[in-house]
């Protein structure tokens, strides 16, 4: 057996899997986010380990005997935040999360210095994590001094579960101190920021051995001693080893909480001028190419509590026909944007409305802005002379199947749609559990899954989604115009 933890923003997932790599059962416990502050967004790392606890009391609860044949844990986090600890592994202040924009200053000024985009192949987005510990440095120096150790948010987890201070490539990649190329900490890059590699944690691969579940929680779940815990991944190189998207020109979509465009590539090519992120692969000599909207499905999330209804309702609504693009356009830059436009400050809106703009009006406008949102993730991955022929549709919105329909318009490519099952970063990090344990082939694990389903691009609506894309093209600069003003 083999166990994935799978550290989210809105839950931590724990998810159990066999030798065959069938899901035996997984357990998801929700977790909260403070927002003290205008761009603010944090968590308590205790609640991770709360989570974490609960979750695998409830399986050993209900399957006592598989937890016992548990050889291998991987682990999978959400990216880029930022867990301060002092020299006894106390939490110094709430970790700053990934979506939290409040560095952007500290972002505009680390990325002026061309050595960051030089060495980590990346801009320096304020959502990194080299920025927070800069306004860190600033705002809150008496914690600043007391630092003694900078861990990722799965990295906490594994501190906890095997006592050792360990971060794997991938998500390291995501902290603007790595050397992509090279995958090594950044001496320079850290001094830049007031810090030493003696403050970060050790370095693995992510199917490689990064220590063992300590005794004590191996009591507590009945599992043998020596349970080899995985170097893990960031959140999407988890998702991407769970779908099998490790090969060079395999690529993903995600709709969760942001949106994802995702590539593996066999080599690091970097191009930090299209916002587009040049990351290292959670398997050795991999890396990927990523573009990466805020707000994917959190823009549905938000406009139906505004409505006072339910995703799945709003979407129902709509039916499943394809229909051509509305005439209402939404940038859905709830949290300012990424990809392309490295832009902290922006913000969305609705353009197009009149007295006929009722509320399927808007969900459609919705589902289009983040759509057409992923469509400028590709022409960034096209610049950097990525193409992929498909994609495979993850995220818990690649249920709706009308919004399947609208993205492959908008992408002009095909989405293959995974039969039943659990695909997701929880699965890829039970995967790479199995290969830290087992030393197996990573490409004989790491398959991709059944597709029950392919949505083509419908050729009738190709002009119209073409024009809509133009007009949603338009609107950022007018609104970023709109925004300057003083």
């Amino acid at each position: 057996m083999y166990l994935g933890l799978d550290l989210g923003t809105s839950g931590l997932k724990a998810l159990l899997i066999d030798e065959r790599q069938t899901v035996v059962d997984s357990v998801t416990l929700a977790l909260t986010v403070s927002r003290p502050g205008p761009g603010f967004s944090e968590q308590d790392p205790a609640d991770w380990i709360a989570a974490a606890e609960m979750a695998l009391d409830a399986l050993k609860s209900r399957h006592g005997a598989e937890l016992t044949a548990v050889r291998g844990i991987g682990l999978s986090g959400q990216m880029h935040g930022a867990t301060l600890l002092d020299a006894a592994d106390r939490v110094l202040r709430p970790c700053i999360l990934w979506n939290d924009t409040r560095s952007h200053a500290e972002a505009a000024r680390l990325d002026a210095d061309p050595r960051f985009r030089a060495i980590t192949g990346n801009i320096v987005f304020p959502g990194f994590t080299a920025p927070k510990l800069a306004w860190v440095a600033t705002h809150e120096p008496e914690s600043f001094g007391r630092v003694a150790k900078v861990l990722l948010p799965k990295d906490y987890l594994r501190l906890w579960l095997t006592g050792e201070y360990v971060g794997d490539m991938s998500d390291a990649a995501g902290t603007s101190w790595l050397d992509t190329g090279k995958r090594c900490w950044s001496a320079d890059l850290l001094a830049a920021t007031g810090l030493g590699i003696e403050q970060m944690p050790a370095l693995v691969e992510g199917s490689a051995v990064s220590g063992t579940l300590r005794k004590v929680l191996a009591e507590r779940w009945g599992m043998r001693e020596g349970v080899v815990v995985a170097g893990g991944a960031g959140d999407n190189a988890a998702s991407a080893v769970g779908t099998g998207t490790v090969a060079a020109g395999a690529a993903f979509v995600s709709l969760g909480t942001s949106g994802v465009l995702f590539a593996a590539t066999t080599q690091y090519r970097p191009n930090p001028d299209s916002a587009v992120h040049a990351f290292c692969h959670a398997l050795p000599e991999t890396w990927h190419q990523m573009g990466v909207i805020l707000s994917a499905a959190s823009a549905l999330d938000w406009y139906a509590k505004l409505v006072g209804s339910t995703p799945a309702e709003l979407i129902a609504a709509l039916g499943n026909d394809p229909l051509p693009p509305g005439e209402v356009a939404f940038l859905p830059y709830l949290s300012g944007e990424r990809t392309p436009h490295n832009d902290a400050a922006v913000r969305g809106l609705f353009a197009g409305l009149d007295h006929g703009s009722d509320r399927e009006t808007l969900t459609r406008a919705v589902l289009e802005g983040v759509a057409f949102a992923l469509r400028d993730n590709l022409e960034a991955l096209r610049s950097t002379g990525t193409e992929p022929a498909g994609l495979i549709a993850v995220g818990g919105g690649s249920r709706a199947s009308c919004w399947l329909a609208i993205i492959a318009n908008a992408l002009e490519l095909p989405l293959s749609v995974p039969a039943e099952g659990d695909f997701g970063a929880a699965f890829g990090a039970a995967r790479l559990g199995l290969i830290a344990a087992s030393g197996v082939d990573p490409l004989a694990v790491c398959t991709p899954p059944r597709i029950a389903a392919t949505v083509e691009p419908s050729p009738r609506l190709a002009e119209a989604f073409e024009r809509a894309y133009r007009r949603y093209r338009a609107l950022y600069p007018a609104i970023v115009a709109i925004q300057d003003q003083p």
